[in-house]
């Protein structure tokens, strides 16, 4: 059973709608009997329910009660209007108790009682244009833009809702107060979306409404009080300004589960316009048009001078055309002028002489409450007496005026004659006027005036040259005149702000607080359209969006994506629906290809001859819809607006666009579409939403490979996501599930790189279970490398490994090298992190052995050149870092390339070279921010900090530091925390904050622990130790303990940069307590470790200390080198004296490097500078 008041469907036996909650059922009006919807005869009389008696003819179908000129408009552009989404304001209205109201009376006098209640109705509605789309009984529903499009479709609603009343209300008086005779209707709006489906010959239309459209608007007139309108605040937002309103607060509306907020309408306000609305709650600041206002006091003048002149602005919807106006017209130059002002409305096209009348009661000052005789006194008060001619100008100025006056020959006139003596009048009237002062005339919306307005405009336009009058004009493109050869007419083409003043405007709008980030994407989304751009800003105002005052405003939440503010698509839809319906479909599918539109492309999908489709291209272009954007190597034409582009895509039905799709997709593949690597991503979104499952699965494939590639990650994973989405339409077999593995295989890295490590947890699951299923051995090895990435990420190295382990082995039973290498490399990062160094480089150096190209080469020599720097084999380490910069540099892949300067960085901080180290990390964290290498961005971002925090620049060091590890921390990734923790600390205590660091070393501590990280547990320890010996007095025990910890660590795994480092750190301890003994032989071995590794910065620290202590300093007789550098160092430095000392070689030995390792190093010299 279908609902007559909101179309729900319900089931048999239900009273009232379940989604609307209208009664179902149909009152005889005999004798009062319920009867079920559709049927023929009363069940309680036997009176037929469907005879002429009872069911005015008149109301059985639209085509009866629609006016002709509306029936006209809407048949003809039908074709165009079918299957189209609209944007509507419905309207519901019904005589309140209709049926205790007629029950008792004689059933011809109920319908002569009710008729002219619903015709009146029916009058308001056709007033403003919109269409009756049903009639219930004793109630109508209305739409307003749809089946016709209006942009002002919620103002013309209200102004309908008002005028309904007010006429119903007029009609209840003529009836005069009978008993039991209370005639009042209650009527509720809301505004939405509506799918028409159909328009029948009867006009009658098919439609369906989108969510809760016509529902609420039910809802809306079910709890108005009888002689109230109620609308809701969708409707509010897109009328504020033009009405005044009530708010009755929340309330809860049956089927909806939030609360929704009310409003009373209570009047019009005496506005014409959108900026006279604006005007009424305050302007924003005017920015930009500095020469389009001089150009209008250029105009101005030459008027005043006696050269009348004519200026029109020509410009898009909401570019600022009536504010350019506002500004000059209120600015000091125009002050002591009489300035006469109108603006045209869409819904005022019909009535001839609407923008003149309002200009002669401005003229004549006539108020709203002046009756004839008041107005035919200030007309002939103001026209010059005993002049013949103003005297017969009197009677047309009154007729127009709705003031007749008492001239009988007027009605005799035929009616071209009584024309043009009004147009004559007018003339006269405004040439006569500027006479006596100079005047200005200003005409907004060309666009939307009466054939009678715009002869009179031709007319004056011809009397100009010698007027003291300044004509100034606005009208949109697609308006034409045949004013253009005057040599008194000038044309300013008004388009969007630049992108200086947009930033200005939006800057007033918003204020400081949101950040450059909004300021770009609004002004990129609205083109720099003032109007778009503001109203814009109040869509993010009403969505929570953004919060506080304006030009205060603070951002909430994240802004979402493009959408459309209602007002703004109105506008744009109206605007699209006023082209023939040829342009409209050519538009339509325009559209569906993009902002961009190919010429071939449109060819191939318009369904046009060649001549037809050129000549649609020129209107469009003349109507500036499109501009010709390119000539080579093919013709393509740009919509001029991305938001006009998106409101001719969303006003296509979904099969519409499908259809369209799927052609493009094909047209694309052919050779003369160029179906090549440059056209994948345009493949497959065309073969995504034409539903060519399979196409679009191996089209987006590549488009996220490509974007990957780039380091674009977040578009990889749309790309991969959308393949995912396509392979759920496919029917399942063992390639499709071997496909569904391999998409998962493919967002893996790009899901990495943005830190969301739970989703990659997930589907490496989903994977798993999937490889498994087909027994496919080796997808599930390559699900393991993942899952050992995973968990050495997430700090769980025993899992890591044992992950790693199956990899291996599976990978060695079936010969996979390429397998092999990725188990290798994820291991190795893992070992490195556990602090098992010769492990990591045992494995790593087998991935580097054969020198090969991408990620994975790079990393893997970038870690292996990281692994040898902690073992302090630095010259080695270097040899691997030069390899992966050649490699990464020749690739030119983002990701790679950040990789590298990162490691290398990292390295050249380990040895102490910070000059190196600065302009590596810094380009490394630029790169990770800018490609959204967000997993690996901390990395750069803490080493950097610690970096700056060594050479003096703590703030920014410390800023670094922090925003490194916080992020860690969001993401999740637990490996090397406990090092960047322990950076932290390290540049908290280079800042002279020393409690701070030490909570830092503690915690650092605790995650090494956690994590099983030995080597950044020993890096920690030897931070405690230097907090412990900074304290004042120092803590000698504690500062004694941590070091001795840290040595022991380091000596058991080889890290010679951390054991240089704690004797250093020692040395200078036992200097400050003044043991001197323990202070020679910590500073001797620590020089001679940091000397022979060439670590620069804590080398120059250990000579100032070497200074502090003082005395004699004896070198071993087996460190030459080091011997002559410091020689020259103290050279002439009383405080030290540097001697050589054979004798004590044997003393010294523990605290010099191993003989192997010296020969290493002398080869390694000889290996580098060898040829």
């Amino acid at each position: 059973m279908q609902c007559p008041r909101c179309q729900a469907g319900n089931r048999e036996g239900r009273r009232f709608c379940a989604e609307c909650g209208a009664s179902l059922s149909l009152a005889c009006p005999a004798c009062g009997f319920s009867n079920e919807s559709g049927e023929k005869f009363c069940g309680g009389c036997g009176q037929s329910l469907v005879s002429p008696q009872y069911a005015a003819a008149r109301f059985a179908s639209p085509q009866a009660y629609t006016p002709k000129h509306l029936a006209q408009r809407i048949l003809i552009s039908r074709n165009a209007l079918e299957g189209e989404r609209k944007q509507v304001t419905v309207l519901f209205a019904d005589l309140r108790g209709s049926m205790e109201l007629l029950a008792e009376r004689d059933p011809e006098e109920a319908q002569k009682l009710l008729d002219p209640v619903l015709e009146r109705m029916m009058d308001a509605v056709h007033r403003y244009e919109g269409t009756v789309n049903q009639v219930m009984g004793d109630g109508i529903m209305a739409l307003f833009g749809a089946p016709l499009a209006h942009e002002d479709h919620a103002v013309r609603a209200c102004y309908a809702a008002l005028w309904m009343q007010e006429s119903v209300g007029r009609y209840a008086e003529e009836l005069g107060r009978s008993p039991g005779l209370d005639l009042r209707i209650r009527v509720g709006l809301n505004s939405g979306a509506v799918v028409v489906r159909s328009i029948g010959n009867d006009l009658h239309m098919d439609y369906t409404a989108v969510g809760e459209t016509t529902h609420l608007a039910a809802r809306m007139e079910q709890l108005a009080r009888p002689g109230g309108i109620l609308l809701s605040s969708r409707t509010l937002g897109l009328a504020e300004g033009y009405v005044e309103v009530a708010p009755l607060g929340p309330a809860q509306v049956k089927g909806l589960a939030e609360p929704v907020e009310i409003y009373e309408l209570l009047r019009a306000r005496p506005v014409k316009s959108r900026l006279q609305a604006a005007a009424a709650q305050g302007l924003t600041p005017y920015v930009g048009r500095e020469a389009e206002l001089a150009a209008l006091r250029q105009a101005l003048k030459r008027a005043e001078a006696g050269h009348g002149q004519v200026v029109a602005i020509v410009g898009e919807p909401g570019v600022g055309k009536s504010r350019l106006f506002w500004e000059f017209v209120h600015s000091i130059g125009t002050q002591g002028r009489l300035v006469l002002e109108t603006v045209a409305v869409s819904y005022t096209k019909g009535i001839a002489y609407f923008p003149i009348v309002d200009v002669l009661k401005s003229y004549f000052q006539i108020g709203p409450g002046d009756d004839p005789a008041k107005i035919c006194l200030k007309l002939t008060g103001k026209l010059p007496p005993q002049d013949k001619a103003f005297e017969a100008a009197l009677t047309p100025l009154l007729n127009l005026l709705d003031a007749p006056a008492e001239d009988p020959a007027w009605p005799a006139l035929d009616p071209a004659h009584r024309r043009q003596r009004t147009l004559d009048a007018l003339k006269r009237l405004f040439l006569r006027e500027s006479q006596v002062q100079p005047l200005l005339l200003v005409f907004e919306n060309l666009h939307w005036i009466d054939s009678e307005t715009q002869a009179f405009l031709d007319s004056l336009v011809e009397s100009l040259p010698t007027a003291r009058i300044l004509l100034l004009v606005t009208y949109r493109p697609e308006y034409r005149h045949g004013w253009g050869s005057k040599t008194y007419y000038g044309q300013i083409r008004l388009d969007a702000l630049p992108p200086e003043s947009a930033e200005e405007l939006l800057q007033t709008l918003l204020g400081s607080d949101p950040g450059p980030e909004p300021l770009k994407l609004l002004i990129e989304q609205t083109e720099g359209n003032p109007l778009f751009l503001e109203e814009s800003v109040r869509t993010l105002v009403e969505t929570k969006v953004l919060v506080g005052n304006r030009g205060a405003y603070r951002l909430a939440k994240a802004l979402p994506s493009a959408q459309v503010p209602a007002t703004v698509q109105a506008v744009l839809a109206a605007r699209i629906d006023r082209l023939p319906p040829e342009e409209k479909r050519l538009l339509q599918a325009g559209s569906v290809i993009g902002r961009d539109v190919p010429w071939s492309l449109l060819q191939a999908i318009a369904d046009l001859p060649e001549e037809e489709l050129r000549q649609g291209l020129g209107h469009l272009q003349s109507a500036e819809f499109l501009y010709e954007s390119s000539l080579f190597p093919e013709v393509e034409y740009t919509f001029k607006h991305a938001l006009t582009h998106d409101v001719a895509y969303g006003s296509l039905l979904q099969d519409r666009r499908r259809a369209l799709h799927a052609r493009i997709a094909e047209s694309l593949e052919t050779p003369a579409g160029d179906g090549s690597a440059q056209q994948v991503e345009r493949l497959a979104h065309h073969a995504l939403l034409g539903q060519v499952w399979d196409k679009a699965l191996v089209y987006l494939r590549q488009a996220g490979a490509k974007a990957f590639a780039r380091s674009a990650n977040r578009e990889a994973v749309a790309y991969f996501e959308k393949a995912l989405e396509a392979l759920g339409h496919l029917p399942e077999s063992r390639q499709t599930l071997e496909q569904a593995i391999d998409v998962r295989f493919d967002l893996r890295p790009p899901l990495l790189q943005l830190g969301r490590l739970q989703e990659v947890l997930s589907l490496s699951h989903e994977a798993e279970a999937l490889a498994q299923r087909l027994g496919d051995e080796r997808r599930l090895a390559h699900v393991y490398t993942y899952l050992i990435n995973y968990h050495y990420l997430k700090g769980e190295p025993d899992l890591a490994i044992e992950y790693g382990e199956r990899c291996l082995k599976t990978a060695e039973a079936r010969h996979d090298p390429a397998l092999q290498a990725l188990a290798r490399r994820y291991m190795g990062h893992c070992y490195h992190a556990q602090g098992r160094y010769r492990e990591a480089e045992h494995l790593l150096r087998q991935n580097v052995a054969v020198p090969e190209g991408g990620v994975a080469y790079v990393a893997a020599s970038g870690w292996l050149a990281l692994t040898l720097a902690e073992l302090g084999e630095f010259d080695f380490a270097q040899d691997f870092l030069d390899q992966e910069r050649r490699i990464a540099d020749a690739g030119g892949e983002a990701y790679s390339q950040t990789i590298a300067w990162t490691l290398e960085g990292l390295v050249c901080v380990r040895r102490g070279h910070l000059d190196r180290a600065l302009p590596l990390l810094e380009r490394a964290l630029q790169a990770a921010r800018e490609k959204s290498l967000i997993v690996w961005q901390p990395i750069p971002s803490c080493v950097l900090g610690l970096s700056l925090c060594l050479l003096g620049r703590a703030s920014e060091g410390l800023r670094l530091l922090e925003e490194g590890i916080a992020l860690s921390e969001d993401l999740g990734v637990k490996a090397y925390l406990a090092l960047w923790t322990a950076q932290l600390g390290e540049g908290l205590l280079a800042a002279g904050l020393t409690e701070r660091a030490g909570e830092a070393a503690h915690r650092a501590l605790e995650l090494a622990l956690a994590h099983k990280e030995q080597g950044h547990r020993a890096w920690a320890l030897r931070l405690v130790g230097e907090i412990a010996a900074r304290r004042d007095p120092p803590e000698v025990e504690k500062a004694e303990t941590a070091c001795r910890e840290a040595l022991g660590l380091a000596h058991e795994l080889g890290m010679r940069p951390l054991l240089a480092r704690t004797h250093l750190e020692l040395g200078r301890l036992y200097r400050r307590v003044g043991n001197r003994p323990e202070a020679e032989d910590h500073l001797s071995a620590a020089i001679t470790w940091l000397h022979a590794l060439d670590m620069r910065f804590w080398f120059e620290r250990a000579e100032a200390e070497l200074r502090e202590l003082g005395g004699l300093f004896v070198v071993p007789a087996s460190n030459p080198g080091l011997y002559d550098h410091l020689s020259r160092r103290f050279s002439g430095d009383d405080a030290v004296t540097i001697l050589q000392d054979r004798r004590r070689r044997e003393q010294r030995q523990r605290h010099q490097p191993h003989a192997p390792e010296r020969r290493r190093a002398e080869r390694r010299r000889l290996t580098r500078t060898a040829p």
